[in-house]
């Protein structure tokens, strides 16, 4: 573990270890209620599943670990050998009892999944801003604690800025990382769907996403500043209906007795599927 981890907090995660001393009792499941610090939100169904057979066949060989609560115990470490069980129905589970206060519980439950990579991005994020405001951490308080960069922690404290449905998409992966960090990048909502929208059409690798930010950051610079002009509401809404056709920035321009139509495209693959979209309505 991290030389960085907050002081005591190596001791505290290797508490969690079962020893041949440790008294193993058996607790009824229903007894048992999930850490309420858990930052992991989605488990894995098949993987439960998986687990759930190979405890039909051999038991819970690892006790899990829990804390007593007021009524009964919260479980620290062992959430998915508690969900197998239930899933058979087992009366009861091996579990070695523990003495946490909340903070350690969060931080273990934190650090437990972050350094296991089961949690994605907007979970971490979530973990994080959860853990800061809990215990009245700075960014940098936190760093030490969880043995990563103030950087780190910065990039996945912005994702939390994001649309909801962006968000959602990092949760499901549909969208990773990397897209996300370039998308918070962008101060716009609107924008940010935009893109997010395009790079999902159009498949875009990290890459191929920050390129179409630059050339929009680009053409933001390069354009005059000049008074706002009360536009059309019939342009507004024409607009807003091809951009959800093209699912790209449309605008459209008019001059007295003429204008025109600007489709935006950010890469050759995304200027290719305007155009085959376009030969379709011809």
């Amino acid at each position: 573990m991290s030389k960085r981890l907050g002081k005591g907090l190596d001791a505290l995660i290797t508490s969690l270890a079962i020893k041949e001393d440790d008294k193993v009792v058996e607790i009824p499941l229903s007894q048992l209620r999930a850490n309420p610090y858990q930052p992991r939100k989605t488990f894995d169904e098949e993987a439960i599943k998986e687990l759930a057979e190979s405890i039909r066949e051999h038991g819970v060989i690892q006790p899990i670990v829990v804390r007593q609560a007021i009524k009964g115990y919260e479980i620290i470490a062992g959430e998915r050998r508690f969900r197998a069980s239930q899933l058979l129905n087992k009366p009861t589970i091996p579990a070695v009892v523990r003495s946490y206060n909340d903070q350690q519980v969060m931080e273990i439950a934190l650090i437990e999944n972050v350094q296991r990579e089961d949690l994605n991005a907007i979970e971490v994020a979530i973990a994080y801003q959860a853990i800061m405001n809990q215990f009245s951490l700075t960014q940098e308080e936190l760093s030490l604690k969880v043995g990563k960069s103030r950087s780190h922690i910065a990039n996945f404290l912005r994702l939390l800025t994001l649309p909801d449905e962006i968000k959602e998409h990092v949760s499901r992966g549909t969208l990773s990382m990397g897209h996300a960090r370039a998308l918070a990048g962008i101060k716009d909502d609107e924008k940010r769907k935009e893109l997010a929208k395009a790079a999902l059409t159009n498949e875009w690798s990290v890459r191929d996403l920050e390129q179409a930010i630059q050339q929009i950051e680009v053409k933001g610079k390069n354009k005059p500043k000049s008074k706002p002009v009360k536009r059309d509401p019939y342009l507004e809404d024409a607009e807003r209906s091809l951009r959800e056709k093209f699912q790209t920035t449309v605008r459209i321009k008019m001059n007295k007795d003429k204008g025109k139509i600007e489709l935006s495209y950010f890469n050759r693959g995304d200027l290719e599927r305007l155009l085959e979209m376009l030969k379709a309505l011809a």
